[in-house]
């Protein structure tokens, strides 16, 4: 079974999962695991939770596609790999960081490294093989998820999908989930009996969906009222108004205050390019400025 999904952080997690399965007997607590779920409510405080090992998820680790387009910002009217798209969310990318257009290779390694992997799962799908798509309310993931609907239309491969939950129930606590970059590798087995069979029809639904949201191209998609649609590029906004103030602080303790307190799943840089677009417009001041933008300090004006 090929498994899918839509972050880097998550498809390194689940190569992990299968690479465990395939060596039998490598204990789990030698993994270098993720920082775990958004929170755990233990008779009523936030407590950081315990990995609990659930078995590994079947296969290789060459099993594992991953499709990081980010097709939750920017102009999606291009393909995902397109070179026009991932030029204008490096043009966001650059600005946010204070660097050069030309630089970044990392970030275009990215991008070359998704296109590469969207090659390699039509392979899969052309010799037949079976895809589990893992998903979630993130609205990077459920983007890419209804983008991927609108290309498995031509195939008639059999489709399966584990979409994570809200939340899950372990012993003497709740697991609040927010995205698969959260789960661990030795936790992807327990969310195996969540897996269902996607009939063509869904698929047809969901790739209607995904051209609807192409026609409407707005600067931004996210879930409202638990659906998916185009928003406007100030629709994150309230975050950085509501945790900025008039005393100084430094940007990335900024940031990290707002990705702490709103679990809405955003880039970090897309904070950041927002901050900087304020200071352009004379709203947000430097008050010591840095190379580094996330180093300098920064309050508000209004």
């Amino acid at each position: 079974m090929i498994e899918v999904l839509f972050g880097e952080g998550e498809a390194e997690a689940m190569k992990t999962a299968k690479s465990m399965a395939a060596k039998h007997t490598v204990s789990f607590r030698t993994i270098n695991s993720s920082d775990g779920p958004t929170s755990v409510w233990i008779a009523g405080k936030k407590k950081p939770p315990k990995k609990q090992f659930s078995g590994w998820i079947p296969g290789t680790a060459k099993e594992v596609v991953c499709l990081g387009f980010m097709l939750d910002i920017g102009d999606i009217r291009e393909t995902a790999d397109s070179q026009c798209r991932m030029e204008g969310i490096y043009s966001l990318y650059s600005q946010a960081r204070g660097i050069a257009i030309e630089t970044g290779s990392e970030f275009k390694r990215m991008f070359d490294t998704s296109a590469n992997e969207m090659a390699r799962l039509k392979e899969y799908l052309e010799k037949g093989e079976g895809i589990r798509i893992w998903y979630s309310d993130a609205p990077y993931s459920r983007c890419g998820f209804y983008s991927l609907c609108a290309i498995l239309q031509q195939y008639e491969n059999e489709i399966h999908t584990i979409k994570l939950p809200e939340y899950s129930v372990q012993t003497n606590s709740i697991v609040m989930h927010k995205d698969w970059g959260e789960v661990a590798a030795e936790e992807f087995a327990a969310f195996l009996p969540c897996e269902k069979k996607l009939s063509k029809e869904e698929i047809r639904m969901y790739a209607v969906w995904w051209s609807k949201l192409v026609e409407d191209n707005s600067p931004l998609r996210a879930m409202v009222n638990g659906r998916l649609v185009g928003v406007q590029e100030d629709f994150y906004d309230f975050a950085i108004w509501k945790r900025l103030t008039k005393e100084p602080v430094k940007e990335a303790r900024l940031i990290g205050n707002i990705l702490g307190n709103y679990q809405i799943s955003v880039s970090d840089w897309w904070y950041a390019a927002r901050i900087e677009q304020f200071i352009q417009q004379g709203r947000i001041k430097v008050a010591e400025d840095s190379e580094d933008a996330y180093a300098r300090m920064i309050l508000c004006l209004g």
